[in-house]
């Protein structure tokens, strides 16, 4: 889906990845982590918050002491479309692990960039750090 800014750049919606390891399954340290996260992800792709149109967000079945959309409201993302899921539990996965799937318009010209946090890097050895 692409748009004209009001700077005259077409846009594309693009999806940004991130991820991010809760140090304890308690309710300030999963806001925390997924508020550091999220405001990562904004930083590292220039994003304004009218930008944003929805945050998927998914939390490994170990977490579950609060919901990680949480954690954007807080960061005042209060006309984004947010939902939170179970990520499979997968055996050999990575425990108390946040994972966010954000749409944004980002101009055309601008690559999207994942954040992966700390630990989460091992999740994505494909990307540069």
């Amino acid at each position: 889906m692409e748009q004209a800014t009001g700077k005259g750049e077409a846009e594309r919606l693009a999806g940004i990845r991130g991820a991010v390891r809760v140090s304890r399954d308690t309710p300030e340290d999963l806001l925390e982590a997924t508020r550091d996260l999220l405001k990562a992800i904004m930083r590292e792709n220039h994003l304004d918050p009218e930008d944003v149109v929805s945050i998927f967000f998914t939390a490994t079945p170990d977490l579950k002491s609060e919901f990680p959309a949480l954690a954007a409201r807080q960061l005042g993302l209060t006309d984004v479309a947010l939902l939170c899921a179970q990520e499979i539990p997968v055996p050999h996965a990575m425990s108390r692990v946040v994972r966010v799937l954000v749409h944004a318009y980002l101009p055309r010209s601008r690559r999207p960039k994942h954040v992966y946090l700390g630990e989460t890097r091992a999740l994505r050895d494909d990307l540069p750090s």
